[in-house]
């Protein structure tokens, strides 16, 4: 390619303008005597106007600007597994060896380690016709992760040569007859979906173990959620569980634009989380993508882009990935601040116009797919919201729920009142219930939609009585209602809440929470009868077997205590109907 060379003309910030060089829309330019990396963002007449993803200062008119012809690309192939990136895919601990613990500017690094080689077992054989996603054959990237090497989406023709053997990801692995040389690593622009056969129906469940949110308001695998809450409401501990113990394979972490000490306390914990399923580091199934606030704002802007396209790759290799964005309000700051240098007309409190389109794109790229080569697999998006105050009307966090089928409410008050998961049981909902039951149906039970309907029911009875509670006192309603409250405090008390740090109780399986509310429903039939029998309210709220229940799920052996729990409490009711 003929060199594209020009000047800078302007500089505002992370946005500079450019003239001279003939790029298209989202190509990658290098700027200033530093060459520092910035991407194409705008075309006017024959002016330029670029992002810039470092540092700007210092820089001044008259610089050289270099066009690459190329847009903004990750490196997809084995070593991105354990890896820690910035928003721009470059290795962090690669740039903190060559520099320290504070990164210089115009200093770049491949996404992947160009010089380790990989045992590669070729699976196709030449003389075989493949297509974009079509397997040559594996790699053993991390002790539990198989990683398939697939012909590139783009890419068709017949084998001429593969060959199995040790190899970079540089070095040539075979060839198709077309001349196409094939290799253990392709590159990918970041904005760009990676092509699938068909989206499939989110019919099946990503199970993550915490009861409030299986239970209660269940997310698809493949599906969209959102978790909005103010600071301290548990927001990076729900995730943190949600990637230890959800059923996805491979877990992407895009720390987006959180602030230095936060996104410090994800780095040092994740890679000392041990992986339930394995017993190996978490890290071995983790990729951590971490642009914090006091990173250049252009970078955070791609960081989304960066994750969701890894996302993607594993995806194309049969796996269910789940993604988690923390925060999906900075990297729409970083919109605004971007949007504001190009003195673009503000939306809403200033964020631009195309906030919910962006947004929109970035959730589009979920779903549960059938891939080019004919398997089944997803990826879960899971975006925190940080909105200023807590407060849900803020225009990311509205436009966000539009998009989302799954609204996961953390409540600053119930983090106070030390109720964990902080997740408002009222204000959460989930649309996927209904796509979803057949699932907990055949693999659960057959009464778990009604089980769980019922659930919902109470919590709702309670949060109307609390009302009148407030006003009266709980003394001046009916025992019928005083025992509704109590039948509520088990339910939340007991199963809603769930201890993270509790070696038994972090986990909670289906069969387990299934078993739990249906003693508490067993225990709210049998104590409304009683009631009705005449029994006092005082004892039905004081039974053994109910204070026996709240310890239960702490034990190993639930089961083994929950078949002793029902005895007991039929005796007990047994009892009391003795005395009556």
């Amino acid at each position: 390619m003929a060199e594209d060379r020009g000047v800078l003309h302007r500089i505002s910030g992370p946005v500079v303008t450019a003239l001279g060089i003939h790029p298209r829309m989202y190509d990658v330019v290098l700027v200033g005597e530093q060459r520092l990396m910035g991407e194409v963002i705008g075309l006017e007449g024959d002016k330029t106007i670029v992002q810039v993803y470092e540092d700007t200062s210092g820089i001044k008119p008259g610089e050289p600007i270099e066009g690459t012809g190329q847009g903004l690309t990750v490196e997809l192939g084995p070593g991105l597994l354990s890896s820690i990136y910035d928003g721009v895919q470059r290795p962090l601990v690669v740039l903190r060896d060559k520099m320290g613990d504070f990164i210089s500017r115009g200093v770049s690094a491949p996404g992947l380690d160009h010089a380790k080689k990989w045992d590669f077992k070729a699976t196709a054989k030449a003389g075989d016709h493949v297509k974009g996603g079509s397997v040559l054959g594996t790699v053993q990237e991390t002790p539990n992760i198989v990683h398939k090497i697939q012909v590139p989406p783009l890419e068709q023709g017949k084998i001429a040569e593969l060959r199995s053997g040790s190899y970079t990801v540089d070095e040539v692995i075979g060839k198709l007859d077309n001349g196409t040389e094939l290799r253990l690593m392709h590159r990918w622009p970041v904005r760009r979906s990676r092509p699938i056969q068909k989206k499939e129906l989110p019919d099946v469940p990503l199970l993550t173990g915490q009861r409030i949110l299986d239970g209660l308001f269940p997310v698809a695998k493949g599906g969209t959620a959102a978790i909005p809450g103010p600071f301290g409401s548990g927001k990076t501990v729900t995730q943190q569980q949600l990637a230890k113990w959800s059923d996805a394979t491979i877990v992407v972490y895009i720390g987006c634009g959180e602030r230095g000490n936060e996104m410090t306390e994800v780095l040092t914990e994740f890679p000392e989380l041990k992986d339930p399923k394995t017993g190996g580091p978490l890290m071995d199934r983790t990729v951590l993508i971490a642009n914090t606030s006091n990173m250049p704002v252009a970078a955070r802007e791609a960081s989304v882009y960066t994750g969701i396209t890894i996302a993607e790759y594993y995806r194309d290799q049969g796996y269910d990935v789940s993604l988690m964005a923390d925060s999906t309000s900075r990297w729409a700051e970083a919109m605004r601040e971007i949007s504001s240098r190009l003195e673009e007309m503000p939306g809403e409190e200033g964020y631009p116009a195309y906030l919910a389109a962006r947004l929109s794109e970035f959730y589009e790229r979920a779903g549960r797919v059938k891939t080019l080569n004919g398997e089944a697999a997803s990826i879960s998006v899971i975006g925190a919201v940080s909105p200023p105050g807590g407060d849900f009307s803020e225009p990311v966090t509205q436009n966000t729920l539009r998009i989302v089928k799954v609204f996961w409410a953390l409540d600053a008050k119930l983090a106070q009142r030390r109720h964990f998961p902080a997740i408002n049981w009222l204000n959460s909902y989930s649309l996927y219930g209904s796509s979803l039951d057949p699932w907990f149906v055949k693999n659960v039970a057959s009464d778990w939609p009604a089980v769980r309907a019922r659930t919902m029911d109470l919590l709702q009875r309670e949060a109307e009585l609390q009302e009148i509670v407030q006003l009266v006192g709980s003394d001046a309603l009916p025992e019928d209602q005083q025992l509704v409250l109590e039948i509520a405090r088990l339910i939340r008390e007991v199963f809603l809440q769930q201890n993270a740090y509790h070696v038994v109780d972090t986990y909670c399986s289906m069969q387990k929470q299934y078993r739990m509310l249906k003693f508490i429903m067993r225990y709210a039939d049998q104590a409304t009868a009683a009631l009705a029998r005449g029994a006092p309210l005082n004892t039905l709220a004081n039974l053994k077997s109910k204070a026996e229940f709240t310890k239960a799920k702490f034990e190993a052996d639930f089961e083994g205590e929950m078949v002793k729990i029902d005895k007991m409490m039929d005796e007990e009711f047994k009892n009391l109907e003795v005395a009556a």
